[in-house]
């Protein structure tokens, strides 16, 4: 029986995602652009296209028996013991392809950058190093999936990596240091969650892709695959002289490159865009530099062009565009363009020749501005519609999203959990190496992370009794003591918002939304996920699940329809069944729980009066020990108090919604985290 799995599929014949393969392309000839970030939807052949390009690249010289890889021509590349086989005249090399190496989402920091034996280096006065991912990826490929959904302190630690081509690791001051080159390629769905900004940052090109609508390319695509699956061997040749085409394109390629001059006038349009599009920083100047030089040499010119320019800016400035949380993401493309029309009205002044052409762009400009103030308007009065809302024969309406404001800093109450996962909000125990050491344990099996500290005050009373071997001190099993960390996750918030039609008096709706988003806010700085249920008519619905996108929570908040009697059972039970949902599928989970109500309930879950089954339920929550907050909205001289009641059975905080502006209820939550 043949192995198919051996013969990856053809680079060339992917159909469409040219900015895709564009990227990548370009990334096998100058690595040093920075790797690249795509955007989009799953089944858009990302994977397939990496692992093809690494097949399709040459064979390379590596040093015979390295983990490393080493270059053996290059000795600034080696790692320690490469150099010392170079300096004996051992040194023996050997080809191979390109490596994929895969980092999974799970992955801990020790996997991905290597681990010293810490015990090892203590006891015996040697350093014993165990390779990671890093390691394996030297001279290779990186493919990070759902690279969003990593912790961003292990994020971190690749995109130093990639930047720096080194790969240092530090444990108790025993350090090691082995050549990490590699070509960085990271996937994400935007609605499972954003990079932050200063990681978005370090990927030097980010495209975003999606599937394909034209009906003939799905058909070559099924086609395509189809052929290749029935007989791979056969399926590659067809595609071999392609393959060998572009192989020899990016060799070339990479040849001209040190050869390709950009010229100063080339320079000041590089920086002029970055200034006009407020980019911060100068990663993104560098970056395109390299791009658009690496562009050129692609298509076999020694000198970059204005086109080559515009390319680069395309790639390098999608993911850098400054922008504030929930801020619609603006048409970089037009600003773009805008940029370019800008600097060549400047080269017109500097050609007299040129006068009456130049003369003609203003009017150009001013022409091109008007149907783009246009559009804009007719958005921002379609956001305004949108925003106003209008009831429909159900007696739904939409309320707009009432004031924000800026949250102070929220100080949550220390977890005494241990639980893994990134964030800023909550303090909990972790045996995550980026927490802060607060204490040592006597460790329940081998460990890399030794409390030195703690080990030698361990060991001290037994020294005089100990042969020591020519150490400073003899160590011992007993003695090795293991750090105990603590650092900062995110929450799981849940909003359970009322959106019955009592809501919609005075104008309570609004406030609440202003006070959810206000949250949500600090959930975006906070790294908090989050998820929303509403209920309304006679039940409660799940509008979006616990998600790392707050962007998402924010657009569907802005859309919340109110109207109809009030199920509170249901609502609370839907909470419930969230969280213990989530629970289930990661213990490491810390829910919270945000109930928004006056606690009128008047429909019914399962026969019984309404506010007897609400309490029933809320009691049921408190016994999970999940942490919960009411906020109060019943206004007027007569108040029936259910909100209280339904506060007392969570064991939650309660607040009026008349006590205080919107901020009461991010002062609630505060305070019911223990802040």
């Amino acid at each position: 029986m043949k192995n198919h799995t051996k013969i990856p599929y053809p680079f060339t014949a992917i159909v469409g995602q040219e900015k895709m393969k564009k990227t990548l392309i370009l990334n096998a000839i100058n690595p040093k652009i920075g790797g690249v970030l795509i955007r989009g939807e799953k089944g858009t052949a990302k994977s397939t296209a990496v692992r093809a390009l690494a097949s399709l690249l040459p064979e390379m010289e590596v040093v015979e028996g390295c983990v490393f890889g080493c270059n053996p021509n290059n000795k600034n590349e080696m790692c320690e013991d490469c150099l010392l086989k170079l300096q004996l005249g051992e040194l023996i090399t050997a080809v191979r392809k390109m490596r994929v190496v895969d980092l999974p989402v799970s992955t801990t920091e020790d996997r991905a950058v290597g681990t010293l034996d810490i015990e090892h280096a203590i006891k015996k006065g040697e350093k014993r190093f165990e390779p990671g991912v890093l390691a394996a990826a030297h001279r290779g490929i990186l493919y990070v999936d759902e690279v969003n959904l990593l912790d961003d302190h292990i994020v971190d630690v690749l995109l130093d990596s990639a930047a720096m081509g080194v790969n240092t690791v530090e444990r108790e001051g025993v350090s090691y240091c082995h050549p990490a080159s590699f070509i960085l390629v990271g996937t994400m769905n935007p609605e499972e969650g954003e990079l932050r900004p200063q990681l978005l940052d370090r990927f030097g090109l980010c495209v975003d892709i999606e599937g394909i609508h034209e009906a003939p390319a799905r058909v070559d695509i099924i086609k395509r695959r189809q052929g290749y699956e029935s007989d791979p061997e056969r399926f590659a040749s067809e595609w071999q002289e392609s393959e060998i085409k572009l192989c020899d394109r990016i060799v070339n390629a990479k040849d001209l490159h040190p050869h390709v001059q950009i010229l100063d006038d080339m320079l000041e349009l590089i920086a002029q865009i970055c200034i006009d599009m407020h980019v911060d920083g100068h990663r993104a100047d560098i970056t395109m530099m390299k791009t658009a030089t690496t562009i050129a040499a692609y298509h076999d010119r020694s000198v970059v062009t204005k086109e080559d320019v515009k390319e680069a800016a395309e790639l390098v400035l999608s993911h850098r565009m400054r922008r504030k949380p929930f801020e619609e993401q603006t048409d970089y493309q037009d600003k773009l363009d805008e940029s370019l029309s800008k600097q060549k009205e400047k080269q017109q002044e500097k050609e007299p020749e040129q006068e009456q052409e130049h003369e003609k762009q203003p009017e150009h400009s001013e022409h091109k501005e008007q149907p783009r103030q246009k559009e804009q308007n007719e958005l921002n009065s379609g956001s305004e519609d949108n925003k106003q809302g209008v009831p429909d024969a159900s007696s739904e309406t939409t309320f707009e999203t009432g004031e924000t404001y800026q949250v102070k800093h929220l100080s949550p109450g220390h977890d005494k959990m241990d639980r893994k996962g990134s964030g800023r909000r909550t303090k909990t125990r972790t045996d995550s190496r980026s927490g802060r050491y607060v204490k040592s344990t006597i460790p329940n099996e081998k460990t890399s992370d030794i409390a030195f500290d703690a080990t030698f005050r361990a060991a001290a009373p037994h020294q005089l009794n100990r042969e020591k071997d020519g150490m400073a001190i003899a160590i011992r099993q007993p003695d090795i003591r293991e750090k105990v960390r603590e650092k900062k996750i995110g929450n799981t918030i849940l909003f359970v918002v009322d959106a019955s039609g009592s809501m919609g008096a005075h104008q309570r709706m609004s406030a609440a939304k202003g006070a959810i988003l206000s949250l949500l806010i600090d959930a975006y700085q906070k790294r908090d996920r989050v998820g929303l249920i509403a209920f309304k008519g006679n039940s409660a619905e799940l509008i979006l699940p616990p998600t790392s996108s707050v962007e998402l929570a924010r657009k569907y908040l802005q859309n919340l329809p109110t109207g109809g009697k009030t199920p509170l059972p249901h609502g609370l039970m839907k909470g419930y069944e969230v969280i213990q949902s989530e629970l289930r599928r990661d213990p490491d989970t810390y829910p919270f729980f945000i109930l928004i109500s006056d606690g009128r309930a008047n429909v019914c879950l399962h026969g019984k009066s309404a506010l007897e089954e609400t309490l029933g339920i809320a009691s049921q929550i408190k016994a999970e020990g999940i942490h919960s907050t009411v906020i109060d909205t019943e206004v007027g001289a007569v108040r029936f108090g259910f909100a209280r009641q339904i506060s007392d059975a969570l064991g939650a905080r309660h607040l009026k919604l008349e006590d205080l502006r919107s901020d009461s209820i991010v002062d609630a939550v505060r305070s019911s985290v223990g802040m």
